[in-house]
């Protein structure tokens, strides 16, 4: 089974999603002990979609969240890399747009967009940086921007002991109910290697957004960040 590596080979990240993609919800449920959900309708909020809205969601997976945000009634599209990730989507009825599209080259137009969002996504593009840029592109002037990503903890003990001891632990807790559980490995190891909230919006900052602001959730294992195109 394919296992990308910390460089995110574009290719290696594709088709290891795609190995996972028929018990990737399920996984994510075990792993995060139902977590996922919550900080899905957090995401939710801080989109704060109004009706005819047009959104991206883009690394989408198998559109959990896409499905979840047409009740604003906002137009909502699901991208991403994987097209085994977005064929099982389809396969479980999730009647949405799908779009196979590459984070580095957006098959939109610009300014095509109102609101971008990447839930659990952004960590796993080979360029930050540039990703971030891409999606200014297809957002018009003044729309928004919601990420919703792993961290790191502030407060230095727990940190530590997420580290040491929760990361090692995910690809354990995944093993029983995935198809690939070398792909939780990297996983975890890449959300050991993700910055830290304050760094992150540095990075969103340099690439053009404005208004970068972010709040922690369950002690910084997992933060929000939102921005506006200016």
């Amino acid at each position: 089974m394919v296992r990308a590596g910390l460089d995110k080979k574009p290719r290696e990240v594709a088709e290891m999603f795609d190995g996972v993609a028929r018990g990737y919800d399920r996984a994510n449920s075990v792993m995060t002990v139902g977590f996922d959900r919550r900080w899905r309708i957090k995401t939710a909020r801080a989109l704060d979609l109004k009706p005819g809205e047009r959104v991206l969601d883009l690394a989408a997976g198998t559109a959990i969240s896409t499905v979840e945000y047409t009740g604003s009634g906002a137009w909502c599209v699901a991208a991403d890399f994987s097209l085994g990730m977005l064929e099982r989507g389809k396969e479980i009825g999730r009647d949405v747009p799908m779009v196979a599209a590459d984070a580095m080259r957006l098959p939109f137009a610009d300014n095509a967009f109102d609101v971008v969002t990447v839930t659990f996504g952004l960590r796993n593009f080979v360029d930050t940086e540039a990703s971030l840029r891409e999606m200014a592109r297809v957002v018009r002037s003044g729309g928004r921007m919601v990420i919703c990503e792993v961290s790191q903890p502030q407060f230095r003990p727990f940190r530590f002991l997420y580290q040491r001891l929760g990361l090692p632990v995910l690809p354990l807790l995944a093993r029983p109910v995935s198809s690939n559980p070398e792909a939780y490995r990297y996983l975890a190891e890449s959300m050991g290697a993700w910055p830290g909230q304050r760094e992150l919006a540095e990075i969103i900052s340099r690439a053009g957004w404005t208004e970068v602001a972010w709040r922690p959730l369950n002690l910084g294992v997992v933060a929000l960040h939102r921005a506006v195109k200016p």
